[in-house]
Formats: structure tokens, sequence, C-alpha cells
């Protein structure tokens, strides 16, 4: 499936400047130097700041601040990605996790991670940025099974909501004017389905479980995994069936002709993928259906197009019309 002109994965940033007086000072405190130049970074969902600071010495970070505005939930999802990137073993390649500042639930939170001088893939996909990802995912998978955090870090990901939502049984019960014809003539059988999700994506590895283009980074030299709060522990094949709705859709290969490029991908039983697989598009096409949360414009029109590749590959594994 091709889709060359893809909703943009972009959340509504704040500038440099517009973070609270306390909270600039107290990253220019830790810093030691005064900020002298900031870029943000327009990609990604998380609404706040998330820019590449440089102080008057000269000296680079890149930081992700947030208050309780506009996205109540984004604070927790920063404490969640900084207790999963300080436990990440040397061997991921990641950004460090340099600092960070916490409020409390009612203030502030600072993350700031080394600075990475590297671009997200280009879209459409190019061939051989493709296989640098998949280089790097396979290097996780070896990395990170079994998964080197401290146990209770993370929750397995066949308890995650995404997983385990039952998101199809809930799209029966509601029955959204706006679900295509294919869904609705197969609501019972496709809740069927998703319900061996939980058990089919149990495993051992450390699964980053939020696989884009626009959470990676490419550099000479290696390719970077950004942005770490959905991490959970799983099987090691289900990182790259979440990755494989946004390849297609931003104009990368097929999902099966990616998993046939993918060694790990080859360990998975069919059933249990198409389970994974059923359980995902759900998610992606029930939740492209709500209307959008605070702060975050783009992100229905996002997760309903990746719901519609997840859509036709689920289609074609299960051959039903």
């Amino acid at each position: 499936m091709e889709r060359f002109n893809p909703p943009p994965a972009e959340g509504v940033r704040l500038h440099w400047s517009e973070a609270p007086r306390h909270v600039r000072e107290a990253v220019e405190a830790w810093l030691g130097g005064r900020i002298v130049a900031a870029t943000s970074s327009p990609g990604g969902f998380s609404p706040g700041v998330a820019a590449r600071l440089r102080t008057s010495d000269g000296r680079r970070v890149f930081v992700k601040a947030a208050g309780p505005e506009p996205n109540p939930d984004t604070p927790a999802a920063h404490r969640r990605e900084a207790e999963v990137v300080a436990a990440l073993p040397p061997g991921v390649p990641a950004p460090r996790l340099l600092w960070s500042h916490d409020e409390g639930e009612e203030g502030w939170i600072v993350l700031a991670f080394e600075d990475v001088e590297g671009r997200n893939p280009a879209e459409p996909w190019r061939p051989e940025e493709l296989d640098r990802v998949l280089h790097t995912l396979a290097v996780l998978a070896d990395v990170l099974d079994p998964s080197p955090l401290p146990d209770g870090t993370v929750e397995g990901a066949g308890g995650w909501s995404v997983v385990a939502g039952r998101h199809w049984e809930k799209l029966s019960r509601e029955s959204p004017a706006r679900l295509d014809e294919w869904s609705v003539r197969h609501l019972d059988e496709l809740a069927g389905l998703e319900a061996d999700a939980p058990e089919a994506a149990t495993g051992s590895s450390l699964l980053h479980l939020d696989l884009r283009a626009d959470n990676l980074l490419l550099t000479p030299h290696r390719v970077v995994v950004v942005d770490w709060p959905h991490a959970r522990v799983g099987a090691p094949w289900v990182d790259l069936a979440f990755f494989a709705p946004s390849v297609a859709m931003q104009g990368g290969p097929t999902p099966d002709e990616l998993f046939s490029r993918y060694p790990r991908a080859f360990q998975a039983d069919e059933d249990a993928i198409v389970a994974v697989v059923a359980a995902i598009t759900g998610f992606f096409i029930r939740e492209g259906l709500q209307p959008p949360p605070p702060g975050l414009p783009t992100l229905r029109a996002f997760q309903l197009a990746q719901g519609e590749a997840a859509r036709s590959w689920l289609a074609s594994k299960t051959g039903w019309k």
C-alpha cells in the first residue's frame, strides 16, 4: 500500500521562550550557562516543548518539557520515559538522559537528553534508509531480550490497553457512522481475533511500541530511536507489527514484505501475528474516529491513516472480502 501524502505527525509545540520562566531558569542553572539559541522540533505528538538548546559556551542538549496544560497526560508520559531511558544499557541506540526536573503532578517536568545530530527518514521511505532501520530493530531485539530493566519498571505488552483493549468489541457496541464497510461486515470475527492478542504479544523482550519515522533519527553512522514512554515487555516481532502500518502509509513496502526482511519475524506463529494485527488495527481505527485530544490536532487523522494501512494488511492475511 502506498500513501505519499500522509497526515503530519505533529502536536502543538511550545517554543522554549513560552515555557515558564522558573523552568527555563532551572535548566540554565543545571547547564551552568545562559541559553542563547533554541530550535523547536516539529515532529512527534507530545504537546509542550521539544527543542534543541545551545548555551553561550557552545554546549548543546535536547529538552522535552511539559506542564498539565494543554494535555494533562503528557507529563506522566515524560515521567515514564525518564524511568525507561535511564535504565537502558549503553548498547541501546537511544539518546542518553542527562538530567530531569520534576515539579510534581501540578507542575512541569523537564527531560534533558544528549543532542543527536540527525534527521528523520525521508518520505516516501527510501530502501536504503529502511534497511538501516530494520538492522537497528534487530540490534534492539538482541540487546533488549531479555529486558534489561528491573522487574516492575514496565508492564507486559499483553496487558497494554492497545493490545488488550478489545477495540473491535467496543466498535461493535458503538456502531460509529464513519466505520468502513469491510470492518462493519466482519466486526464479530474481528472481535474474536483480537481476543487472542494479549497472549500472542507475550514475550521477554523490551519493546519500544511507538516506532514511526518521526521517532527515528538517522545520523551518518547509526539510527537513534527516540521517545520511549510506551515501552513494554513482549515478543520482539510485536515492535515491527506496530511499525509496519506507518511504513506502508508513508510510501514504504507492504507490511508482509517488511516482515519478510526481518529475521525475528520468522519466530512468530502466523496466528499470533494475525491476532496482534487485529488488535492494532482495531486500536488505530477506533482511536482515529475519536475527537482530537487537547494539543494534538493531527493525531486522529494520523491514527486513522495507520488504521487503513493495517486494515488492508489484516484483510490480506484473513482473506476476508
